[in-house]
């Protein structure tokens, strides 16, 4: 149908080099060598990324706060983590089931990319029974507010959006299969009922440092009229992609009518995604999916899970239809 279409002309060739007219870009997590290096040439070296290793991600509800406690290594400056301590009854269970978990296998464009500093978890741990101790689940400098020994280990989490809904096992990038994942991080103390709404991947993964090269209609900030869509933006997921596009596509569509830029509301799912990848702190962004950990918070707190979602998709949908009559008073 496509293909078809009376406005539509399909040509089927290599793309080297970003037309001066305006455009989308969308090529995706294995974008070609030729192209990724005319978009560095707009995004930066610096802003254009190859690799993704991303840690799995929890909510901050589902954390059992009897159990975890914040703080910061020795007590310096303000207490920015969430810390699970483990004794060395805990930490053995966790070890012995982490080493045992089914990973994926890299593909093969994949193969070969683990380096030192971006390791997977289970990787580390098949160095040895205590190499995790004195790596990412150091307990040194971690003492619990309710006093008593110090942890055999601990796993930190660490804030990743700006309501501090979203948080982050530090040093935890993973290629584990989901399921185990769940299954060997909710051994973690505090975890028990986590709720994941980002697993650990690493992976081939071509994407922009969104938040400091584009704007909320997915235009670069440096080249007005050059719009990305997809994964190069930092959206994780085909139905994350395809929405991307479509916001990009009504972006250029306003663009080439002369008319003004519209902000989706960020109380839509669609809307939270784009202003969580335009306006996260550059210096740690990392692609991102959609889940509910992203929306604003509601006004009142609702602690039944069922009734929070069903909450935040009321207040969305009503969001968006008024989004929707402002958009057709402007076509």
């Amino acid at each position: 149908k496509i293909a078809a279409h009376p406005l539509i002309t399909v040509e089927r060739q290599e793309m080297r080099s970003i037309p001066e007219r305006p455009c989308i870009i969308a090529t995706g997590p294995l974008t070609s060598e030729a192209m990724a290096d005319a978009l560095q040439k707009i995004s930066g070296e610096e802003n254009l990324y190859f690799y993704d290793a991303v840690a799995p991600t929890v909510t901050r509800a589902s954390l059992d706060e009897s159990i975890v406690f914040k703080a910061s290594r020795y007590g310096k400056g303000s207490a920015d983590y969430y810390n699970c301590p483990m004794n060395k009854e805990e930490y053995l269970t966790f070890y012995r089931e982490l080493v045992a978990a089914d990973a994926l296998e890299p593909h093969a464009a994949d193969r070969g990319m683990v380096f030192e500093g971006c390791m997977p978890i289970e990787f580390i741990a098949h160095r040895g029974v205590d190499t995790l101790r004195f790596g990412p689940m150091r307990p040194v400098g971690l003492n619990s507010p309710a006093g008593g020994p110090r942890p055999y280990a601990v796993v930190q989490l660490r804030q990743e959006d700006e309501e501090g809904n979203l948080w982050g096992l530090v040093g935890f990038q993973t290629r584990l299969r989901w399921g185990e994942q769940e299954r060997v991080l909710r051994l973690i103390p505090g975890l028990k009922r986590a709720e994941f709404v980002r697993y650990g991947v690493m992976h081939r993964n071509t994407y922009v440092n969104s938040p400091r090269c584009l704007s909320a209609g997915l235009q670069f900030k440096s080249r007005p009229g050059l719009f990305l869509a997809g994964q190069l933006t930092g959206v994780e997921g085909n139905m994350e992609s395809a929405a991307s596009g479509i916001w990009a596509g009504l972006s250029l569509g306003r663009r080439l009518q002369g008319k003004a830029a519209l902000t989706l509301p960020q109380t839509t799912m669609l809307g939270a995604l784009i202003h969580h990848i335009t306006t996260d702190n550059p210096g740690k962004f990392q692609p991102m999916n959609a889940n509910f950990g992203i929306l604003p918070g509601l006004p009142e707190v609702i602690k039944d899970k069922k009734q929070r979602n069903l909450a935040y998709m009321t207040r969305s949908l009503q969001d968006l239809h008024e989004f929707s009559e402002l958009l057709q008073n402007t076509l």
